[in-house]
Order: C-alpha cells, then sequence, then structure tokens
C-alpha cells in the first residue's frame, strides 16, 4: 500500500509582502501599508493545500539555514507534512520574494531570488523517496531533479502532476513523463508557438500524449482539454485580498480532485473555488479553506464568465 497520498518535489519561498493602496507609476512612489513575512512557494503550498484537505504528503525540497528557512520550516513543520527528505543547505539563503500587493485590486507583483546553493540534485532523488505515493506534484525549477522524479514515477505507473510558467532549459526531458499539465496561460502558447490557447493546449496534449493539458485563466477561471473535448470552468467571484498562491493552491487542490476520482467539471471548479477563497487572504496560503466552505462557496457564488472559453468549449457539448 502507498506511504503518501502525495509527493512533491520542487520549489518553497518565503516571501515579504507590501501592501499598496496602488501600484506607483514608472520611477514613482507610493507609501505601503503593511509588511508581512509569509511562507509560500510553488509545490511547497501545493502540498500544505493537499494536507489541509486531508491527504498524506511528503515534500522533497531544500532550504537555506537563514532565518527564512526556519520560517518556512515551522511553517510545514505545523501541517503534518513528511520532512524527511528535506535537505538543509549550510550558508545559503532560503528562496525569497518580495511582493508588492495592490490593495484596490489584489493584483500583485512579485521579485524573487533563488540561489544556486539552494539547487535540488538529481542523484538524491532516490525510487524509495517516489514510489511510496499514489502522486507526484512538480514543478520546472530544478529541472534535471523533476525529470527524475517523474520518470521514477511513470515506471512505477504513479501518475505525475506538473505546475510550469515558464519555458525551462531541458523540461522537454520532463513533459513524456507527465499524466496532468496544468500550466500558466502563458506556457502553451510559448511552447508550442501557437497563439490560440485552444489549439495551444490540444497541441502540446497531441505532442505529449498527456491525460490533461490545462491552463489558468487568473481572474477568468480555467480552461483544459482531457478526453478530447475541453472543459472550461469560470472563476468564482470574491472579494479578492491577495491573488499570492491561487495557482498553488488550484494545483493542490488538484492533486486533491484526481486522487478523488473527481468528474472534469467538478475538478475544474472544485479548484477554482479553493484558489478563490485563498485570495480571500494576504499570503501564498493565507486563504487555504477546508471542504466545507469549499462545497458552500461552489453552491452560491457569482462565477466569472470568459464568453469566448465559454462559448468555444461548449461547442464540445
Amino acid at each position: 500500500m502507498p506511504e503518501f497520498d502525495v509527493v512533491g518535489v520542487g520549489l518553497n519561498a518565503t516571501d515579504t509582502l507590501l501592501v499598496v493602496p496602488h501600484f506607483p507609476a514608472y520611477a514613482g512612489k507610493v507609501p505601503f501599508s503593511e509588511e508581512i513575512v509569509s511562507p509560500g512557494g510553488q509545490v511547497a503550498s501545493a502540498l500544505v493545500t493537499c494536507a489541509r484537505l486531508g491527504l498524506l504528503v511528503k515534500y522533497i525540497g531544500t532550504v537555506g539555514d537563514d532565518e527564512r528557512g526556519r520560517i518556512q520550516i515551522e511553517s510545514l513543520t505545523g501541517t503534518g507534512i513528511n520532512l524527511d527528505h528535506v535537505q538543509h543547505r549550510k550558508n545559503c539563503a532560503n528562496q525569497s520574494a518580495y511582493i508588492v500587493i495592490d490593495r484596490s485590486t489584489g493584483e500583485r507583483t512579485v521579485l524573487w531570488r533563488r540561489d544556486d546553493c539552494l539547487r535540488i540534485d538529481p542523484e538524491q532523488i532516490q525510487p524509495e523517496q517516489i514510489t511510496g505515493a499514489r502522486m507526484l506534484h512538480i514543478d520546472g525549477h530544478d529541472t534535471p531533479a523533476v525529470a527524475r522524479a517523474a520518470a521514477i514515477a511513470r515506471s512505477h505507473g504513479i501518475p505525475v502532476s506538473v505546475d510550469v510558467d515558464t519555458i525551462y532549459h531541458g523540461f522537454d526531458r520532463v513533459l513524456p513523463n507527465i499524466d496532468y499539465l496544468v500550466a500558466s496561460s502563458e506556457f502553451p502558447s510559448a511552447w508550442t508557438g501557437e497563439n490560440d490557447p485552444f489549439r495551444a493546449l490540444e497541441a502540446i496534449q497531441n505532442e505529449f500524449g498527456m491525460r490533461l493539458a490545462a491552463m489558468t485563466l487568473g481572474a477568468h477561471g480555467a480552461l483544459a482539454r482531457c478526453g478530447g473535448r475541453f472543459f472550461y470552468s469560470p472563476a468564482f467571484v470574491v472579494n479578492c485580498v491577495d491573488t499570492t498562491g491561487a495557482g498553488d493552491v488550484f494545483h493542490g487542490a488538484f492533486c486533491y480532485a484526481v486522487l478523488q476520482g473527481m468528474a472534469m467539471r467538478e475538478t475544474l471548479d472544485f479548484c477554482n473555488a479553493m484558489a478563490a477563497l485563498n485570495c480571500t487572504a494576504l499570503g501564498a496560503r493565507g486563504g487555504i479553506r477546508g471542504l466545507e466552505e469549499i462545497r458552500s462557496l461552489m453552491a452560491r457564488a457569482e462565477r466569472r464568465v470568459h464568453p469566448e472559453f465559454a462559448a468555444r468549449a461548449a461547442l464540445n457539448d
């Protein structure tokens, strides 16, 4: 029997949030009203989401030995996530980001840094670290390491999901072993050279044969292609405070939905609802909620529909 529901390999970060009334003009000035240190990071935040939903989770990654690294580890320790294969790097600063949040919209601008001393060595990814999982979740940053993890998972019949927002060198060695691609809205077009998002998703799915190729659309929800059909899920309307971490939470919810065997339309709605709720509080993990609140939002909330996406996806029905 698998030891964990989800094993994740990839990034964590410790963020400093600066809340401003509005973004300043270029070379301008604006006072900030709040400064908050908050743990985040693509895979780490997705795994926290999984744990909040009741899954058994293990994180494989690296942390620095500075104050930001200590904050990150403390944040993960309290979630029940297994940290046996997190490496503590000496004389190395943890990945950090400065995130400027526009209070009027909740949108943010991110300035980040990750030193090479945090790089995950692919030789340190051992089969037994992966094979005890029902599902593997990765990002694309340390490409050789996540490529090795994905290959191990594929060879043992373990489904792999990936969160990717930019093209990484060598990522063509990762994609053949991906079952669930949930990318940023920019990635499929950047990879395929096809500007139309429907054609881009179809092209990337046809190229690599993955079960699902999808993109998150921010305030407009998510679009996915699965089983030869397109599915569009409009976003839920909430009082948006901070969009930081919404995509990461979406991915954690997606892993949960796959393992629960949800139908695709319900999966996308569930993930959109969880991401929307996270936007109602400050920080990458500030608004992670449980199942009762997610189901409540799904039942009552207004949706923000992108007419073109909705119309084209409806042609499948």
